[in-house]
């Protein structure tokens, strides 16, 4: 008898040190060391980050062009620059071989009148036909039209805006020899402009037009709500992402190329069970938590709603207020007994 009692104190140390309790027979009851946390009521709000940018092209950008083989003599707004409806962006000089050209149009120009005039004297004296005085004709027609071509290009060696917007590039410097149709400068409409933004397909079919998207702009500048303007469920060849669209109104300042990202609420719970984020566990597919209640911690399958990253909805299966497992829960099993941290 004395001997059974000596082992007594051995016994509760050896208890104490696996993290585990000895009933009245003396077998030891597992406890696992666990932290908690609370379930509490709240709004949840599920968001996916999307990235795009400001389209290019259409209404919303155009190109100044060399009319002509030109020198570029100035760039009067640089990239960058704001411009008003008819402000110069660039002057540009016409090249000798521009001017040569000019030359040879006038004089073939005036060349091929002459020479219909002559043949119109000719059919009046009956020693040219009606075929030929319609050939002389469009002859000087096509002189006459190349002439005119030539003057209205050179006439437009001032390149201005033909509307209020933004200057996004420069493709030439000063002193350059440009060929015609050569970039000189790309102009952004002031106004309102599109954004484009990937996303998952499978989100893009779960979305309707209007719901509100969260702009953030690639320049540091505040961000924006806005409606989706419309959903393309295309994939891009190359992204795999389907598109959103949306119109970004003129007083944010956009340009057309200029980066964006954005969020979007894909998913809300409002005033639902909440529980942290890290309770959750899985099992096979089924989310479960351990709910502890008088030192015992209990198996609780549940059904989950929105999730932020941080907490999670739960629909079904945990109450508010209740205590859940947030750390330690592998270590735990239906019915064990936990100690906090």
């Amino acid at each position: 008898m004395k001997q059974s009692l000596s082992i007594l104190p051995l016994l509760a140390l050896l208890t104490a040190c696996s993290g585990g309790s000895a009933d009245e027979s003396g077998n030891v009851t597992p406890v696992a060391l666990v932290a908690l946390g609370k379930a509490v009521t709240g709004d949840i709000a599920q968001t996916v980050t999307l990235y795009g940018e400001i389209d290019r092209g259409g209404d919303s950008q155009i190109v100044l062009s060399a009319p002509v083989e030109a020198t570029v003599v100035s760039i009067e707004a640089p990239a960058g620059s704001a411009v008003a409806a008819g402000a110069i962006v660039a002057r540009l000089r016409a090249s000798p071989a521009s001017q040569a050209q000019f030359r040879a149009a006038s004089a073939d120009a005036t060349a091929a009148q002459q020479a219909l005039a002559r043949a119109q004297r000719l059919r009046t004296d009956g020693l040219a036909s009606d075929a030929d005085v319609e050939a002389a004709r469009s002859r000087a027609a096509a002189a006459s039209a190349l002439m005119a071509s030539f003057n209205e290009r050179s006439a437009n060696l001032i390149l201005r805006a033909p509307h209020a917007g933004f200057v996004d590039a420069t493709g030439a410097s000063v002193g350059d020899l440009v060929q015609p149709g050569a970039a000189i400068a790309t102009l952004s409409r002031s106004g309102s402009v599109r954004a484009r933004f990937g996303i998952d397909p499978a989100l893009a079919r779960g979305l309707a037009t209007g719901s509100p998207i969260e702009v953030h702009p690639g320049d540091g500048s505040p961000p924006f709500v806005v409606p989706i303007a419309s959903i393309s469920p295309v994939a891009h060849a190359q992204t795999r992402l389907a598109s959103a669209l949306v119109d970004i109104p003129a007083r944010q300042g956009l340009a057309a190329g200029q980066p964006l990202s954005a969020r979007l609420v894909t998913r809300a719970s409002r005033a639902a069970t909440t529980v942290p984020y890290a309770a959750l566990l899985d099992d096979g597919g089924q989310p479960f938590v351990y709910v502890v209640k008088d030192g015992i911690a209990h198996r609780r399958d549940v059904q989950t709603g929105a999730s932020d990253g941080k907490r999670a909805a739960v629909l079904k299966g945990v109450s508010n207020g209740e205590l859940v497992v947030v750390e330690g829960a592998t270590g735990v099993e239906d019915g064990m007994k936990v100690r906090t941290k």
